[in-house]
């Protein structure tokens, strides 16, 4: 499974033209948070594959990775630089 992360001390967060695009491409007007959006959403990882660097919100160098399938997952950070356990 395929899932994104913020890979800098930052925090995790899209970019506006990223946002729209995600938003658009899920057919809703309104704008949430991006911290909100589960960070396995398909359309999430589309939309940080295809934009690249453009999808990177202030302070963030968001990066897709891959785990196991159907595994839980945790994602952990310190001061914003985020990694992935799960078992």
């Amino acid at each position: 499974m395929k899932l994104v992360v913020n890979n800098c001390y930052g925090r995790f967060g899209l970019s506006p033209k990223a946002q729209e695009r995600y938003w658009g491409l899920k057919g809703k007007e309104e704008f949430a948070r991006s911290e909100t959006i589960e960070r396995h959403d398909p359309v999430l990882v589309r939309v940080v594959e295809e934009m690249g660097k453009a999808a990177d919100g202030w302070r963030a160098r968001l990066t897709v990775i891959e785990i196991p399938d159907g595994v839980d997952y945790v994602i952990r950070d310190y001061d914003g630089m985020e990694w992935v356990a799960w078992g």
